[in-house]
């Protein structure tokens, strides 16, 4: 019996095709967003932030961080083997950025993939959509413990944007996820601001008429330190934070 065979151009273009097809779904998908509603708590694609309690009055860029669904309701990674839905832990968002969906890579398949990372990035895991990715997030960290020296929110929010591949990039983690929202967020209010820094001030005047000019280096010397083991913990000794 004689099998025909296909041309290699009209493999390719079938290829081709189906390629456009599925990345034409896919950005159908990205549908129109509803406002930021601050009122409301709602904050559609974002990335939100809060101070902690006692511990951002001492370092005061130290803080809890959630991500938020395509209708804005906030995720976050509150405790072991939990993850809070619309209900922000550590009180209202203070700071807050709108991520691009156009800057994520969703995929159906290898072929779809629109970042170079390709393999690295199906191993890691993909998503078709935003909200996909963020249940497959919320998936695995309801296996993790919390802790905020090694598995916190920002291990939640890295693991997101690292699935969805934002900004082509998949080497996302506690410092680079810290510095986009507090270098390039916006606060919500005036009253954000104040409950932000506003303890640190009352902490530091207080120290420094109690103790004196020591504490303002006790202070500087325990945000340095906290700094530092972030740092070292995320790109000198990985294991330290792997989450």
């Amino acid at each position: 019996m004689h099998h025909s065979r296909l041309p290699v151009m009209e493999i390719k273009k079938a290829y081709d095709i189906e390629h456009m097809c599925s990345t034409h779904g896919i950005q159908h998908e990205l549908w129109p967003l509803d406002d930021v509603d601050a009122k409301k708590a709602k904050f559609p694609c974002c990335l939100v932030w809060t101070p902690l309690p006692i511990v951002s009055w001492l370092a005061p860029f130290i803080g809890h961080v959630g991500i938020c669904r395509e209708d804005g309701v906030i995720l976050d990674f509150a405790g072991s083997n939990f993850v809070n839905v619309d209900d922000f832990a550590f009180g209202a968002v203070a700071r807050y950025i709108q991520l691009d969906r156009k800057q994520c890579c969703f995929t159906p398949n290898l072929g779809g993939h629109t970042c170079k990372h390709g393999y690295k990035h199906a191993e890691f895991g993909t998503a078709i959509t935003w909200d996909d990715a963020l249940q497959s997030s919320t998936r695995y960290i309801e296996h993790k413990t919390y802790n905020l020296f090694t598995c916190n929110s920002h291990s939640f929010v890295a693991n997101f944007l690292n699935r969805i591949c934002y900004g082509g990039s998949m080497h996302w983690n506690m410092i680079n996820v810290a510095a986009l929202v507090l270098l390039k967020g916006h606060w919500v209010d005036a009253v954000s601001v104040l409950k932000s820094f506003l303890p640190f001030l009352l902490v530091l005047c207080l120290g420094v008429y109690m103790v004196g000019w020591p504490f303002v280096v006790a202070l500087f010397s325990f945000s340095s330190l906290l700094l530092l083991w972030f740092v070292l913990g995320t790109y000198c000794f990985k294991t330290l934070l792997e989450c």
